[in-house]
């Protein structure tokens, strides 16, 4: 029997007890995309006993790890102050999650007490679980394209089941069509006091630093830190207007921010109050248009914890 690679479910909770299965029901639905994932990671440590022959050596499987990576679309729940279908996945990459009833949810990096998740994949008619997950992500707007997230998940590894697939409660994480990147939908690109950059792409990687670590009495997936960075290209302009070379050369950290969407519990904007631009890279062009590729730091400020914040209005 065939197993069709587009019948797939993604299922997500936050677990109470680090690495016990919080077994997320269909409610506890994703609405992903692009899918890559790896079943099993594992380091093969091969047997050296001495014999009497020549030939291919028997290995141990150990450090036995799962991953997955795939994007969701980068918008709000549709009512401001719920959080989107997909927050069990900020919070498992080391966000935490800031609810204002009926105002808005922000999520700003942590350096402790990171949370986990459990998450079910399911492929046709075989279950995947993995648990203990944390991971990193990815914000990405290009413009007249959808805006997304791209998750990168690591969990404990678990021998997969056959499962009869799911059937997801989705809601507006469905329902609710995205808004694509454009001038009336992405009313705001801010860097310091420039206002009026024309934005072609823009790149937030919140660069969390994931590892497996495995003691006798404890295995974990830890996040041992994060690096926060930025990539942007807009139009090139007068230095007068905007001179990112001097930008570059002082090393003063700068406030970037970017709104997306309109409406009432679809906006998202993501602010960086320090990024550090960083030795610009070539020269681009589109259409003959002179463009700047841009890369930057996102520095923590004097409190911590304070690199980015995440806000759905």
């Amino acid at each position: 029997m065939s197993m069709m690679w587009e019948l797939q479910a993604l299922l997500a909770k936050i677990e109470t007890t680090y690495g016990v299965d919080s077994a997320p029901a269909p409610a506890n639905a994703v609405l992903g995309q692009n899918v890559k994932f790896t079943p099993m990671e594992a380091t093969e440590v091969t047997r050296q006993h001495t014999r009497p022959i020549q030939g291919a050596r028997p290995s141990v499987l150990v450090g036995k790890m799962t991953k997955i990576t795939f994007e969701v679309e980068a918008k709000g729940s549709g009512t401001a102050g719920t959080p989107p279908g997909y927050a069990v996945f900020l919070r498992s990459c080391k966000c935490a999650e800031v609810v204002v009833a009926g105002a808005s949810v922000t999520y700003n990096p942590i350096s402790r007490n990171h949370e986990s998740s459990s998450i079910y994949f399911y492929l046709d008619g075989t279950l995947f679980k993995m648990l203990g997950c944390r991971g990193t992500w990815k914000y990405k707007l290009t413009a007249e394209g959808i805006v997304v997230i791209e998750f990168t998940m690591t969990g404990l590894f678990t021998q997969p089941s056959d499962a009869a697939l799911p059937t997801p409660t989705y809601g507006t994480q469905l329902s609710l069509v995205p808004q694509v990147a454009t001038t009336e939908n992405t009313p705001t690109f801010s860097i310091g006091a420039f206002t009026a950059a024309v934005l072609r792409s823009f790149t937030f990687d919140a660069g969390c630093d994931v590892k497996r670590r495995g003691l006798i009495r404890r295995t974990q997936i830890i996040i041992t830190g994060s690096d926060e960075r930025c990539e942007f290209q807009i139009e090139m302009e007068l230095l007068a207007t905007f001179n990112p070379f001097a930008l570059a050369a002082a090393g003063t950290p700068t406030a970037v921010t970017l709104v997306h969407g309109v409406g009432a519990g679809q906006v998202v904007t993501l602010t960086q109050p320090n990024l550090q631009i960083l030795n610009p890279g070539d020269l681009q062009q589109q259409d003959n248009v002179a463009e700047y590729a841009l890369r930057g730091k996102a520095l923590p400020g004097s409190t911590g914890n304070d690199q980015f914040t995440l806000a759905f209005t």
